[in-house]
């Protein structure tokens, strides 16, 4: 078993988000934004910025590294482009504000209507109704989640219905 191997997923976390080589068996160098380690193989997902503005892959097999160097460290911008690579590009379309409009229409909506809803999360970004349904955002009927599929369907209903008035009041303005 290699070093890069024996390390522990916390140690793997420090190479998160920073630019790195990373030298193989073969003596081939990748470099990279480090996406993620993967805990079981040690595997290492690089993305590479392209001129054209996207991004390509390259997966390094854990078993096969050999070292690891930091050459930088992510500035915010760099953050927020690699956070979102994965996104499915409708939640990427909406900024910080929007989102939090969009929360605190639905919750004031959803309160005003009887339906206990609180925001939980560490950033406070999902919405819990009756602690049994979550909705992420960009807080859509597709957006929620529950085991009861009961509740799952009424809820979505409701936000269906929901923004339905949304759209034909911003017609009449």
């Amino acid at each position: 078993m290699t070093k890069w191997q024996k390390k522990t997923p916390l140690e793997w976390l420090m190479y998160v988000n920073k630019e790195v080589e990373v030298l193989d068996a073969e003596k081939h160098k990748y470099q990279g934004w480090v996406l993620t380690v993967d805990p079981v193989s040690a595997n290492i997902l690089l993305a590479h910025p392209l001129e054209n503005g996207k991004m390509s892959f390259s997966a390094v097999l854990g078993h096969a590294v050999q070292g690891v160097e930091i050459l930088t460290e992510a500035d915010d911008e760099m953050k927020e482009k690699l956070a979102c690579l994965f996104m499915p590009e409708e939640k990427q379309k909406y900024s910080q504000e929007e989102l939090e409009r969009k929360k605190t229409s639905l919750k004031d909506w959803l309160e005003t209507n009887h339906i206990p809803v609180k925001e939980q999360g560490e950033s406070q970004a999902t919405l819990c109704v009756a602690g049994v349904l979550t909705i992420d955002p960009p807080y859509r009927p597709e957006d929620c989640s529950s085991s009861n599929e009961i509740i799952l369907s009424r809820v979505q209903g409701l936000i269906q219905g929901y923004l339905a008035l949304q759209q034909s009041q911003d017609k009449v303005e």
